[in-house]
């Protein structure tokens, strides 16, 4: 087992489950994605950029799409607590699974779109 599973696997079973449904929601929507384990959760990069990161903690669970990933979603993020480039999904309430994904698939165009910029000012 790597850290992510051994992560994964202390949580009581509809945790596990619902980090597990994360966990493969940004495999599948960022395939390229780097898998790592980093400030003590599940994290992703691409293109050596920070991507999204998710953590589970007693009454919810953590969701970290930098500053841009959140701002980019506020409207709809509103109803949740939220930080900088934080929002806790309550564990009592349905994950908002849908919004996560496109919360995704934003970060994976905005990094490739930084990648991209940055190697056209190289050549």
């Amino acid at each position: 087992m790597n850290e992510i599973e051994t992560y994964i696997k202390q949580f009581p079973d509809n945790v596990q489950e619902i980090l597990q449904n994360l966990r493969k929601l940004v495999k599948n929507n960022a395939p390229q994605a780097e898998e790592i384990f980093s400030y003590g959760m599940p994290a992703y990069k691409t293109n050596k950029k920070p991507l999204v990161y998710f953590a589970a903690f007693k009454n919810h669970i953590g969701f970290y799409a930098t500053p841009s990933g959140h701002s980019e979603f506020k409207n709809e993020l509103s109803k949740y607590k939220q930080g900088k480039g934080s929002v806790q999904f309550p564990l009592n309430n349905p994950i908002p699974y849908k919004l996560i994904e496109r919360i995704v698939q934003f970060r994976v165009t905005e990094n490739n779109k930084k990648a991209n910029a940055k190697t056209t000012k190289i050549k």
